[in-house]
């Protein structure tokens, strides 16, 4: 009991990064979004840390290839979000507003180049769809056994 009236007693607490909500301490003294947002942040940097350490016991000359490989798409997403906020066809310019088709190549593009044959489009369709049928139909085999009489 004089636990809970001395948590009740000191109030609310705000958010460690001063947002002006207020956390607790349940969530490291963060708000909700803030504790959410810093959650995908640190599963993000561990599947990179666990992918480089992958990387680098397969072989050396392979991870120092691959940190380079792993900047590059870093900044490469980094223009893809831009283009993606900046509420303009990727093709034409042309302000897209609400309307904006987002293709599967990660550009946002107006009503004249929403399909991939009227843009640059560099997403493997084919590819695609030749994964989607091998996961959903397996190779199945029966036993090759003949019983003999």
């Amino acid at each position: 009991m004089e636990q809970q009236g001395s948590e009740n007693a000191q109030g609310p607490l705000p958010c460690a990064n001063n947002c002006g909500f207020f956390g607790s301490p349940a969530t490291r003294n963060l708000c909700s979004k803030c504790f959410r947002d810093d959650s995908l942040r640190r599963a993000e940097a561990q599947a990179a840390a666990t992918a480089m350490a992958a990387l680098t016991a397969s072989s050396p000359s392979t991870a120092a290839a691959a940190t380079a490989t792993a900047t590059e798409e870093e900044v490469e997403e980094g223009k893809g979000r831009a283009k993606g906020k900046s509420g303009r066809c990727s093709t034409c310019g042309r302000k897209v507003g609400l309307m904006g088709f987002e293709c599967r190549c990660g550009g946002v593009f107006c009503g004249a180049h929403r399909y991939s044959d009227r843009h640059d489009c560099g997403y493997d369709y084919r590819g695609a769809g030749r994964d989607a049928i091998a996961r959903a139909n397996p190779v199945v085999r029966a036993d090759k056994q003949v019983d003999k009489i």
